[in-house]
């Protein structure tokens, strides 16, 4: 069986952008990072330091065990390096398991190709071992590989995620386009808001960015909806030390914090849908839901910041013209938000100026494969001067 304390190179992935917030969340968990690089982190840790990896980051896709690298110059040799591997110890002869990658080699023009060299090395092993061969597919819900293989070392991963832990389990509902909680993670963190201030997000959409706030106002865990990891299926795992994890995470939930939670959006079905995302997370009662103009958004005094994810006019057959949108933006945070921060998350740069405020900082993320600015701008009663 595996042996779940012993320790190894974890390659812990995460949208491109959000590596340095990522980063922090691992100093945070305590530990030291061995690597940064724009899509990810890699540390030392065990598989069981991977249950709460898993149970904790709020920015990570997945989290990749380390089980043994070598340089590999073509498929046979690949092929032959895995079947030597003792995969009897981590994958039951009667489980299941899947194989994803990432491969850059001049010897294969399909990663489909390289998976399946895997999936027979892994079959033919315990077969041989076991007289018995595991089933594998495309599903991610159970035991789960990831080949890395570049030009001059392939690298074998156990995906101790399984789906990705961008995945929370609250969002059943949601509008067009809506955005991936990692992200809008990523996005609260990347703000001046601080637990106990209010937190207003007009045009809130499925109301991913307020709950994600709330999460961490209440020092929830991200994945404390969720019932089956990667690690669940390796041979060796022991459910106690998953089990104490979600017992500690349970008595860390604040339940006394300040500030109030204001989601508006003038679209009727997306409150729905983000009042129902919101009563699936268990957080419904904690946030202000109405269906107004930005305009009309209520704004409390005190501390706070402002979050807006307007529309980006960039879609195939959308000749919407969002001029006037974004300018009402602009006049709403100058005339209702004095003493806040406010913030707009675009990939539209020219829609972004009709905005009319002058913006402190561009902060650069990416939403899928468009590249965005998170831009803060501070809101004065009059002028600065």
């Amino acid at each position: 069986m595996a042996d779940f304390n012993q320790k190894s190179t974890v390659s812990i992935t995460c949208p491109l952008g959000l590596a340095p917030i990522l980063e922090q969340e691992l100093r945070d968990l305590m530990f030291e990072p061995l690597s940064v690089r724009d899509t990810g982190v890699e540390i030392e840790a065990s598989l069981n330091d991977c249950i709460l990896l898993n149970f904790w980051l709020r920015t990570a896709h997945r989290v990749h065990f380390l089980l043994a690298e070598k340089k590999i110059d073509n498929p046979d040799r690949l092929r032959n390096w895995l079947k030597a591997y003792p995969w009897e110890e981590y994958i039951r002869p009667d489980g299941y398991f899947s194989v994803t990658s990432r491969v850059d080699h001049p010897t294969i023009e399909n990663d489909q190709f390289a998976n399946l060299v895997v999936k027979d090395s892994v079959v033919d092993r315990i077969r041989f071992t076991d007289d018995e061969r595991p089933d594998s597919g495309s599903d991610l819900n159970k035991t789960v590989l990831f080949l890395y293989w570049n030009r001059e070392t392939a690298r074998i991963f156990i995906d101790t995620s399984g789906e990705s832990l961008s995945r929370r389990n609250y969002r059943s509902n949601s509008v067009s386009a809506p955005m991936q909680e990692t992200l809008a993670s990523g996005i609260v963190q990347t703000t001046s808001w601080e637990p106990g201030q209010h937190f207003v997000n007009p045009m809130t959409g499925s109301g991913t960015i307020v709950i994600e706030a709330l999460m961490l106002a209440m020092n929830r865990a991200p994945a404390s909806l969720r019932n089956n990891f990667g690690f669940m299926h390796l041979q060796g795992y022991d459910d106690s030390v998953y089990q104490t994890v979600r017992d500690e995470a349970k008595k860390a939930i604040r339940k006394d914090f300040s500030g109030r939670f204001i989601a508006t959006d003038s679209d009727p079905q997306a409150i729905l849908a983000a009042r129902r995302n919101a009563q699936t997370a268990g957080v419904d009662h904690l946030i202000e839901f109405e269906t107004c103009d930005i305009d009309n958004t209520p704004v409390p005094d005190g501390d706070g910041v402002v979050v807006v994810n307007p529309p980006y006019g960039m879609r195939l057959g959308d000749d919407t013209d969002l001029r006037p949108l974004y300018k009402q933006i602009g006049d709403f945070m100058k005339n209702s938000c004095p003493g806040k921060t406010g913030y707009v998350f675009t990939a539209n740069m020219k829609l972004a100026k009709k905005v009319g405020l002058r913006a402190k900082s561009r902060t650069p993320f990416f939403n899928s494969t468009l590249e965005c600015r998170l831009l803060e701008y501070e809101l004065y009663k009059g002028t600065k001067k």
